[in-house]
């Protein structure tokens, strides 16, 4: 079997698909020139402001340069969240505790990070210092960060691994991420979830500004080699024996380009990549189709987070005239019910849940049930969203909270999460029949019977939704 191989300090392979297409470049018109880019500033500008406005006042005072590495004391209580982490980002001019900076750099670099969570954390939050040092009985605090490269980056993560084989969870972050903002939000995701995998992040050159929307973007097509390098050798590395990937908003992107190209360059998908989990994709519904499509068979088995009321998917789409961002979709109406079902996609609707996020962007790592739902699927090597299915067990919580309320109906309360899984919905509508059997408060049924034909909702009242 090859032993793998993490690339250092050089450019990642280039290689054309452009053969595969048509040429359909056409010369721009003169005195037509500066249109285009004068277009494109415009709607950055539109997007930016949309953004700034939507997370006004999301943000709080917090201190810069987070990532120079301190003490942390025996008896502070802290956890410690070692990752390794792979970047395409160019390192820090200065030295001013950022480490990488949101510019574009001439190669992957590695970096050796260890995390300290404090005793005081709650499950989905980032508690971040408002001052350095860091109290590492308050806040998130850096334990270590050491730049290794590629043949040392490999010899940190074996270490990590288990000698029978381990598992890992490669995490793919956003638009609008700073370098620290990356490593902490996947040390909290890592951490809560309380899956026994070895955590590594993948980071690309985000500005961390909101209006720097087409630069991040053309930063995540600019790293999409690198991301298929780094998954090609974890799934070659021989002590690991699953690969899961974890993507949120424009990280879906560069994502699904580098699992299409590694299918195109090595017939298939790796079979070492056993989930990949969408979270509020930023990504053109019928791009994504195309990306999926070009995955070939068989495809991973993958678990797609949605909300219709993502507010930042509201601004992308507004930006690209998109008909509709996968992330944003509503996935028990059509088409996208029989599209997912064609492709095997679990999803989740999230829609329902409240967390402290403005822009109802980040649901699945600020929500403490569905980072604890896949970290235990995870956990207990299973596939997130099948037997027994992530479905399964929100059904378990609703069911436990429709005997507390004595009636169906409390149930519907309780039921914030729409599984789109044929499994959990039989297995939802089978343990509230045992609850309540008839429905005698007059309560209207919130599932009614499965046929052949269905693809599974449990969901509570929701709002009127507006189609994304």
């Amino acid at each position: 079997m090859p032993v793998a191989e993490l690339p250092g300090h050089s450019h990642s392979r280039d290689v054309s698909l452009a053969g595969a297409f048509p040429d359909r470049a056409r010369a721009t018109p003169p005195g037509r020139r500066g249109a285009p880019l004068a277009r494109w500033r415009s709607g950055a500008l539109v997007f930016g402001l949309l953004m700034a406005g939507l997370s006004l006042g999301a943000c709080s005072n917090r201190a810069t340069g987070v990532m120079r590495a301190q003490a942390i004391p025996p008896d502070s209580g802290a956890t410690m969240l070692p990752m390794l982490v792979a970047t395409t980002r160019a390192a820090s001019r200065d030295d001013d505790g950022t480490l990488f900076s949101g510019e574009r750099g001439r190669g992957l670099s590695f970096v050796d990070v260890t995390v300290s969570i404090p005793p005081t954390h709650k499950t989905g939050e980032v508690s971040w210092p408002d001052s350095l040092p860091a109290d590492p009985k308050r806040s998130f605090a850096t334990a270590k960060a050491v730049v290794l490269d590629g043949p040392k980056a490999l010899e940190s993560l074996r270490s990590r691994l288990p000698a029978r084989g381990g598992h890992v969870l490669l995490f793919v972050h956003g638009y609008n991420n700073r370098f620290e903002d990356a490593v902490y939000r996947f040390a909290q995701i890592a951490h809560d979830s309380n899956a026994q995998v070895v955590p590594v992040l993948f980071t690309w050159p985000s500005r961390g500004r909101t209006l720097s929307y087409p630069f991040d973007r053309e930063s995540a097509n600019f790293s999409r080699d690198a991301l298929e390098n780094v998954l090609r050798a974890l799934t070659r590395e021989p002590r690991i024996k699953e690969v899961s990937v974890l993507a949120h908003s424009m990280g879906n992107w560069v994502t699904l380009e580098a699992l299409r190209q590694m299918a195109i360059r090595d017939g298939r998908v790796a079979a070492k990549v056993g989930n990949v989990m969408l979270a509020a994709p930023d990504v053109d519904i019928d791009v994504a189709a195309t990306q999926i499509r070009g995955m070939g068979k068989p495809l991973p088995r993958i678990t797609l987070f949605t909300s219709t009321d993502d507010r930042a998917l509201r601004a992308s789409r507004t930006f690209w005239g998109s008909s509709a961002r996968l992330g944003a979709i509503d996935p028990a109406t059509e088409p996208y019910r029989s599209a997912l079902a064609r492709f095997g996609i679990t999803a989740l609707d999230l829609t329902q849940l409240r967390t402290g996020d403005p822009l109802s962007h980040g649901k699945f790592a600020e929500s403490p049930d569905v980072v604890r739902f896949i970290g235990r699927r995870l956990a207990d090597n299973q596939t997130v969203g099948h037997e027994p299915s992530l479905g399964e067990t929100i059904g378990d919580v609703v069911v436990s909270s429709a005997r507390v309320a004595g009636h169906v109906a409390g149930a519907a309360l309780t039921a914030p999460v729409a599984v789109i899984d044929p499994h959990s919905r039989q297995s939802f509508v089978d343990k509230l029949q045992q609850v309540a059997p008839t429905a005698s408060d007059g309560a209207t049924p919130i599932v009614g019977p499965l046929d052949a034909s269905d693809v599974a909702v449990t969901r509570g009242p929701s709002p009127a939704r507006r189609r994304p």
